[in-house]
């Protein structure tokens, strides 16, 4: 039972483990501002398209 926090403990402490880390919080953070970003940019051709669709 105690294996587990040891390890953990360990594992947070290598410098490796910190910064591999940091590269999986960046990662999400810039796949999150993808994520956003397609989205506004879909909803935005979307009323685009409805826009000229409608205007025929």
């Amino acid at each position: 039972m105690r294996a587990l926090p040891n390890a953990m403990r360990t594992f947070i402490d290598e410098e490796a483990a910190v910064t591999s880390i940091e590269y999986a919080l960046i990662a999400m953070l810039i796949a999150l501002v993808i994520i956003v970003s397609v989205k506004a940019v879909g909803e935005t051709l979307s009323t685009f398209f409805n826009k000229v669709a409608s205007s025929f």
